[in-house]
């Protein structure tokens, strides 16, 4: 289970230092009066830093690399 979890932290480590983040659309209401509703889509960004994704990288290679293989 454990070299389960250490792949997947390699693998967002990785997907994280070539991706920065993401932008996503988000329709809000400007005006809500009565029958009268007027919304528009505004844009958001969501960024992390790029040492986050290094940070998890090396944290998943410890686990993957220190995880007994449980089997006898």
């Amino acid at each position: 289970m454990a070299r389960t979890i250490g792949l997947i932290m390699i693998i967002a480590g990785a997907l994280m230092l070539v991706w920065t983040g993401f932008t996503y659309t988000k329709k809000e209401k400007i005006v809500d009066a009565g029958p009268l509703q007027i919304s528009a889509d505004r844009e958001k960004t969501v960024n992390w830093p790029p040492y986050a994704g290094g940070i998890i990288l090396v944290a998943g290679i410890a686990v993957f690399a220190l995880a007994r293989k449980g089997r006898a």
